[in-house]
């Protein structure tokens, strides 16, 4: 197993906010903006800590890589249920711009059938397949 981040914590002296931005323009470039807008007037820095905290020293630490920590991430939104949906469908967009395949995502979210229950993968499914047939539908 690739044993490397996309930036690890140790690579430079960058503060961990510095690190979860260098990731999150690698898989959603905008996403800090995003935030700000939808929640920052209601709660000041938010998208900012999101970004620190979640990709800035979670994401950045050394041990996995991108690809498999944003499985990992699918495989507990999925297992997690239907309420979950819009933040699986982010991460599953994620975990692409990361290198997984479509095949790797559908199996990883049917594997959450035995942790989860069915229910829960089903919904995963859903929202995958939605996602997938939006992105085939707007290619070229």
């Amino acid at each position: 197993m690739n044993q490397q981040t996309a930036s690890p914590a140790s690579a430079s002296p960058q503060t961990a906010l510095e690190r979860g931005r260098h990731i999150v323009a690698q898989i959603n470039p905008g996403l800090e903006e995003a935030l700000a807008g939808k929640y920052d007037d209601l709660l000041p820095d938010f998208a900012e800590t999101l970004i620190e905290f979640a990709y800035g020293r979670l994401y950045a630490r050394p041990g996995l890589d991108l690809k498999t920590r944003q499985i990992a991430t699918v495989a507990a939104l999925t297992a997690l249920g239907g309420q979950t949906g819009p933040q699986l469908r982010v991460n599953l967009e994620h975990a692409l711009a990361a290198g997984a395949s479509q095949r790797e995502l559908l199996e990883v979210i049917l594997q959450m059938s035995v942790y989860g229950g069915m229910p829960a993968a089903i919904n995963g499914m859903n929202v995958a397949i939605e996602l997938f047939k939006e992105r085939d539908a707007s290619k070229p």
